[in-house]
């Protein structure tokens, strides 16, 4: 199953097209995309046995967020052992970097990134993994049956703001407007062969800067959910950034950052892709 935020209304994606889940249900389910979560299960089950009527055709620059308004963003960082080295970092060990990214930067699969000024804007595709069932000391092992589902992420980050000292500003300089896309849309996990293995591409202007797959995090999607549980409850619709494989620009030698004029453009294979245009 896929979901989409379609100009503000929660959709179904069936063959391409979008199903209107307010008119299909006649208002059973809010046409808020946020507000599904809440009613996760209960929503799966009548996706799974609607009469649905034919969907219309929609262009991606209307769509936003699948989860434009999850209450806790939790970003990880370091979690590819290639990325953890081009950064100068140790592998972590027990838990890896945890961030946020603040809810004003979150943004639909196709948008126009404004740089800040006399700053370093970096990219990092990250598998995004979000919170179906509240999770609280969950087991690694039933981690899965309380994810709603994946879908592509995008931590834009801004390096300058980010390190200055004398600590480091993370959830800052990563929370630009726009500098949290999300989309184009939600994935449940059981329409992959293997949602723990999926290959992750980032490009600039056509040129591929990241290449990984998800099978080399160092902590996985379940491993991370049982972690994270174990400090604090992850609710219906939290997001979870996973961490970025190697190729950013922080890590190049010289070090290379986004300009104006631009096009970044974020792969996972099976779910699909954002597009991010840079302005001044």
């Amino acid at each position: 199953m896929r979901i989409a935020n379609l100009s503000g209304r929660l959709a179904l994606i069936i063959d391409g097209k979008a199903v209107d889940v307010e008119k299909a249900s006649a208002g059973s389910f809010s046409a808020d995309p946020q507000a599904v979560y809440e009613r996760w299960e209960v929503f799966r089950s009548w996706a799974a046995a609607a009469d649905l009527p034919e969907g219309v055709a929609f262009d991606p620059a209307e769509l936003g967020s699948p989860v434009p308004a999850p209450r806790q963003t939790l970003a990880i960082g370091l979690n590819y052992r290639d990325h953890a080295s081009e950064s100068g970092f140790e592998v972590p060990e027990g838990l890896p970097p945890v961030f946020t990214k603040f809810v004003t930067s979150i943004s639909g699969p196709v948008t126009e990134v404004k740089l800040p000024e006399g700053g370093n804007t970096d990219w990092e595709v990250e598998l995004v993994a979000v919170i179906g069932h509240r999770a609280e000391n969950v087991a690694e092992g039933d981690a899965w049956s309380h994810v709603a589902g994946l879908t592509v992420g995008q931590d834009i980050s801004e390096r300058v703001s980010q390190l200055a000292g004398p600590a480091p500003q993370f959830s800052l300089g990563k929370s630009y407007p726009g500098f949290a896309p999300i989309g184009p849309w939600l994935v449940t996990p059981d329409e992959f062969e293997d949602p723990g293995d999926l290959e992750l591409r980032c490009a600039i202007n056509g040129e591929e800067v990241q290449k990984g797959r998800t099978r080399d995090l160092i902590f996985s999607v379940p491993a991370l959910i049982a972690k994270l549980s174990a400090v604090l409850p992850l609710l219906p619709g939290d997001v979870i950034f996973t961490g970025t494989p190697a190729g950013v620009g922080l890590g190049r030698d010289p070090q290379r950052w986004l300009a104006a004029g631009d096009e970044l453009v974020s792969t996972i294979e099976g779910i699909g892709e954002l597009r991010q245009t840079f302005v001044v």
